[in-house]
């Protein structure tokens, strides 16, 4: 049976696909549905959604399109959920690959490296950092992927160690292939599947990481996103619902949709291991 397939058996990872497919078409096209942006004031503050015609969703504090907001602010939650992974994972694969292959005082010093990061609170590591490099979309993504490769690290030592017991890289190294060609090209490709799994799911806590620090007031200001609009209308929470409730709802379909695939994900690629986890 091939990926596609098996993927499609999962329903709600379809769903999630469907789900995040579209928020993607909706921040690539946000400059057509709204070629002023965000920031102008449209119409005085507080009108309810639908309140006025082409204000679906009514104003914030500042009169400025709710909508706008969050078809702008989809773009900045992807693009930093999608860069602060790659980066987490050019640290975190290298790292954790090295440490499984060639073990020794290399692991000991990888592996003591990555707990020195694991012993601060993620989010509290990030607050840090950010306030350090003042806020910025740059330092934000930054920032997360800083707190996000030691788990990578951790999943890939443990693959590496446990392929590089398997036959066929003791036949490799009877060809006489170096180690590094044995960990590039026969080791790292068997540690895919699971990469990519925790991938999918590291973009979510990415997002939320990312609304979470813009909520506090430490995003970058002259960029629009779903966090900076929640925490722009903590205040008025009660008076102006709408204000906090759309950009809520939207990280969350965002993130329920990214744990929904990586789900699909893992069943796709490791089968067997997903149906024993059933049965």
């Amino acid at each position: 049976m091939s990926f596609w397939k098996r993927f499609a058996r999962n329903r709600g990872a379809v769903f999630g696909l469907v789900l995040l497919l579209a928020v993607i078409i909706i921040a690539l096209i946000a400059p057509m549905i709204y070629p002023r942006g965000p920031w102008p004031m449209v119409q005085r503050p507080f009108l309810a959604p639908y309140a006025v015609d082409g204000l679906p969703l009514g104003t914030d504090t500042l009169g400025r399109n709710v909508a706008a907001g969050l078809v702008y602010g989809a773009q900045v939650s992807l693009l930093v959920g999608l860069i602060s992974t790659v980066m987490a994972l050019l640290i975190g694969v290298p790292l954790g690959a090295v440490a499984g292959f060639y073990g020794g005082w290399l692991d000991e010093g990888a592996m003591r490296f990555t707990e020195f990061f694991q012993t601060i609170p993620n989010f509290a590591l990030a607050i840090v950092l950010v306030a350090i490099l003042e806020p910025s979309l740059t330092s934000i993504t930054l920032s997360i992927a800083i707190v996000s490769w030691p788990p990578v690290a951790r999943l890939v030592r443990a693959e590496v160690m446990s392929v590089s017991k398997r036959e066929y890289v003791d036949a490799a190294r009877l060809a006489g292939l170096s180690n590094l060609r044995i960990l590039v090209g026969q080791v790292l490709p068997n540690t895919v599947s699971p990469i990519i799994v925790m991938a999918s799911l590291m973009v979510a806590t990415a997002i939320l990481l990312e609304s979470s620090l813009s909520f506090l007031g430490l995003g970058d200001p002259n960029i629009m996103s779903w966090g900076y609009q929640i925490g722009a209308a903590r205040t008025v929470i009660r008076s102006a619902w709408w204000l906090s409730f759309f950009p809520g709802l939207a990280i969350v379909l965002t993130v329920l949709a990214l744990n929904l695939i990586g789900e699909g994900l893992n069943d796709a690629l490791n089968p067997h291991l997903s149906r024993k986890g059933r049965t």
